[in-house]
């Protein structure tokens, strides 16, 4: 620390990302980044943009990719924000939306940046527990609030809430914003962009990271209706106006406009998953249902934290958070490629598994 630290420095608690480790030949499962590369198009148009042109500031708008983003999803460019992954447009709502006199909801195990915002920004904040099944039930954030938010599927159990359910909400909680968070959604879930037509209190929160293997560059968007997207750009234009470079932007486009490349990827993660639940579920480990790119199993046996540290030993590196308390026991493992997924089987059998 520094002496030139303010008061509010010192009692801030950043988030804590998932480690990237500098050794070789780890088998790498910690941080859902997708184990298959970018598509052939996305490298071509990051190739074709690095010349002359960089010297030149990137369109502020990104208007091309809004574009993109909204023929995608059947939506006007108007109702797309873009920006520097899925955290900054998370940023920014947090300070657009939800300094509210009345609290925020968030699930209590949940996307752990949501309690770092709330940190940074002071706002007052009400966590609603999960059921015991780790399932996210939406009747218990039928309260006062400042806004509510939840990823779908939630991270790090994976679990997936069907699109009845969130708009009941919405037609339950009319006066404050429904943010939902859907990092994951692409693997397995059904986007609540279909409903922000109906509903003005929605906004939708996707990023490129996962699904769309761009989690190199930072790319992440939200769609909502015109009013709530204005307050984001003007958030966005009062701390940075240039968050989208040149190569992001024609990256982002090129995604958009390769639909098959996307399609393998994912689905091969998502058999991949079955696979790879199947075979831990065949050695005594219980396993979430999962939506995502990732599971959440605990084995009854061995604590979570011993197990990823054997784990570790072997080359194998997963995620284990040690709180809250009732996570403990899990471990949150990416889906990697086949040969990863065995990789870590093997590993698994070689400590007694």
């Amino acid at each position: 620390m520094s002496r030139f630290w303010s008061e509010f420095v010192h009692h801030l608690e950043p988030y804590v990302p998932g480690e990237q480790p500098k050794m070789a030949r780890l088998v790498k499962l910690n941080t859902n980044e997708n184990p298959y590369p970018p598509s052939d198009k996305v490298l071509k148009a990051i190739a074709d943009h690095a010349d002359a042109t960089l010297r030149l500031y990137p369109d502020p708008d990104a208007s091309a990719l809004k574009q993109a983003i909204a023929d995608f999803h059947g939506v006007q460019p108007g109702q797309v924000f873009v920006g520097n992954g899925s955290d900054e447009v998370l940023a920014h709502l947090f300070m657009g939306f939800f300094r509210q006199p009345k609290p925020l909801l968030f699930p209590d195990i949940t996307y752990s940046f949501y309690k770092v915002y709330c940190g940074l920004y002071g706002i007052d904040y009400r966590t609603v527990p999960l059921r015991e099944d780790f399932s996210l039930a939406l009747a218990d954030f039928d309260s006062h609030n400042g806004g509510i938010i939840f990823p779908n599927p939630n991270a790090p159990t994976g679990r997936l809430l069907p699109l009845t359910e969130i708009e009941a909400l919405l037609q339950r909680n009319t006066e404050s914003l429904v943010v939902v968070d859907e990092a994951y959604v692409d693997f397995g879930g059904e986007s609540a962009i279909a409903l922000v037509n109906q509903y003005p209190n929605l906004l939708v929160v996707q990023t490129l990271s996962k699904s769309r293997s761009l989690a190199g560059l930072r790319i992440g968007f939200a769609v909502g209706q015109a009013p709530l997207i204005d307050g984001l750009e003007r958030i966005k234009n009062s701390f940075n106006s240039y968050p989208m470079d040149r190569l992001a932007i024609a990256a982002g486009v090129a995604s958009f406009n390769d639909h098959a490349a996307f399609e393998e990827s994912r689905q091969r993660i998502i058999a991949s998953r079955d696979a790879l639940t199947a075979a831990l579920t065949e050695r005594g480990f219980s396993v979430l249902p999962s939506a995502a790119n990732f599971i959440f199993a605990s084995h009854p046996e061995h604590e979570g934290a011993a197990l990823a540290a054997a784990l570790r030993e072997h080359g194998v590196i997963v995620r284990h958070f040690s709180k809250p308390a009732r996570i403990a026991p899990y471990l949150r493992i990416t889906i990697g490629t086949e040969e990863q997924n065995a990789a870590l089987l093997a590993a698994l059998d070689q400590t007694g598994e």
